[in-house]
């Protein structure tokens, strides 16, 4: 998210009131916006499909089949995604523009053609007694949902924040209307508006890159080469995702918390909906996470590398440092308190809010325990991203490979301890990765002048 801190000080320049309300929704929609829109158009489609489409059981074979979809999109191209963009960071620096438009469809070449073989293989071999129809519309989705994470997060890298959000409002947008246009189709006609949806979202972001960048090559594969990519940020991309689905995979795939809903693909019907409505309780705290850390960490960031750079005096060096530090805390802090407000409220509004959805009651218990989980989330996706600033790729590697272990180790026993329990695991992992992200900032930012002169 590095570069968007410029458009959030031009509205925080207003101060006002309003610049300030701007400031906040714009960090919300840029960090959460694609995000809720997938979870919206999904969840529309279903709604309005449930009078049409027969038999009703398609409509959950939908949601879940998404979901699916999704996870593993997303899981399959992690390793890609955050290597690739410091790759096409690094070119830019150097003024290598003619090599972005050819890695860039090399990376899409050679995500289409490992997403398609994998998932062809699966659904030759696990999917084999569904029929051909839903097969192919399964292949063809998770290629495209493929090609556009690792799409978005370089458009992302190249801050084009705003056109991103319109792109998936549009997509979207389509995938809602043709959905419910082939309805009638069932099961078949949701994937295929899927499809339809996600095809122009990707067209689109394909235009965004063909439009700003030179066209001298086609396709170029120089990102493969050795040291090109670096292979902390290639781990972490994958740490990161598999951590974030592996609770939802073992409930989905324990007989005791799941069902079966489609050929192989199973869903948990205790967990899945209080994990969904947790997430939705994000976004106040990602708005203030890119306000706090992209405005006033970086300007102070940028204060204290200029002055090193510079040759500005020991004491301006240690005076910006330690403004860099205030920032920080104050950041997390504001992080802290935001989410601690959102979960007081849900807190106190929870069963009424369960009552008003058409909800059990008995999720309310799962429902506050996934809250607090998504709010240290939210803590340690800010934890990451200064560690990213700081270039502490290793530490970020290890941080994520700790809350994969953990949060796969600490759930599975969650289960093993019953229905009491469930929740608990992926809640303690995300506190323990917080507390020992916590520890490390700080112990880096204390010798933050000697690892900066030393490692030169």
């Amino acid at each position: 998210m590095a570069g968007i801190g410029f458009e959030l000080r031009k509205l925080l320049r207003k101060e006002s009131y309003l610049g300030l309300l701007q400031a906040y929704a714009y960090a919300g929609v840029i960090s959460s916006g694609p995000w809720i829109l997938s979870i919206i158009g999904v969840q529309l489609i279903g709604l309005f499909s449930l009078s049409v489409v027969v038999p009703q059981a398609n409509v959950q074979q939908f949601q879940v089949s998404v979901t699916y979809l999704l996870a593993f999109s997303l899981i399959l191209t992690g390793p890609l995604q955050l290597a690739f963009t410091r790759y096409i960071a690094d070119r830019l620096f150097e003024d290598k523009d003619d090599l972005i438009v050819p890695n860039f469809m090399g990376a899409q070449f050679l995500t289409a053609l490992v997403a398609g073989t994998l998932g062809g293989g699966l659904c030759l071999t696990l999917f084999q007694e569904l029929e051909l129809a839903y097969r192919l519309l399964m292949l063809v989705c998770f290629v495209l949902l493929c090609l556009i994470w690792v799409a978005a997060i370089f458009l992302s890298g190249l801050k084009q924040y705003s056109a991103i959000v319109w792109i998936f409002a549009i997509g979207y947008g389509t995938t809602v209307c043709a959905s419910l246009s082939w309805r009638p189709w069932g099961l078949n006609g949701l994937l295929s508006g899927f499809m339809l949806g996600h095809f122009l979202m990707l067209c689109g972001l394909w235009f965004l890159v063909l439009r700003h960048y030179p066209i001298r090559a086609f396709v170029d594969f120089d990102f493969l080469r050795r040291g090109r990519m670096f292979g902390a940020l290639i781990g972490t991309g994958l740490m990161y995702n598999l951590a974030i689905w592996l609770d939802k995979l073992l409930f989905w795939y324990t007989d005791e918390t799941s069902q079966q809903v489609i050929g192989p693909l199973r869903a948990s019907a205790i967990y899945d909906l209080p994990i969904f409505l947790a997430y939705l309780s994000i976004i106040p705290g990602m708005a203030v996470f890119l306000v706090r850390i992209e405005t006033d960490f970086v300007e102070y960031y940028e204060k204290f590398y200029d002055s090193v750079r510079d040759g500005g005096s020991l004491e301006q060096i240690e005076s910006h440092r330690n403004e860099m530090v205030f920032a920080i805390r104050q950041g997390l802090g504001e992080i802290m308190k935001i989410q601690g407000i959102t979960i007081l409220v849900v807190f106190m509004l929870g069963r009424t809010l369960l009552e008003w959805l058409g909800i059990s009651p008995l999720y309310q218990q799962l429902l506050y325990i996934d809250l607090i989980a998504a709010s240290l989330q939210v803590l340690f996706l800010a934890i990451l991203n200064v560690f990213f600033y700081l270039d502490k790729r290793r530490l970020v590697l290890l941080l994520t490979g700790l809350f994969a272990a953990s949060n796969g180790i600490f759930t599975a026993i969650s289960i093993a301890a019953g229905p009491s329990w469930y929740g608990y695991g992926f809640a303690l992992s995300l506190l323990m990765v917080v507390c020992v992200g916590m520890n490390m900032l700080s112990e880096k930012l204390e010798k933050l002048e000697y690892e900066t002169f030393m490692l030169q």
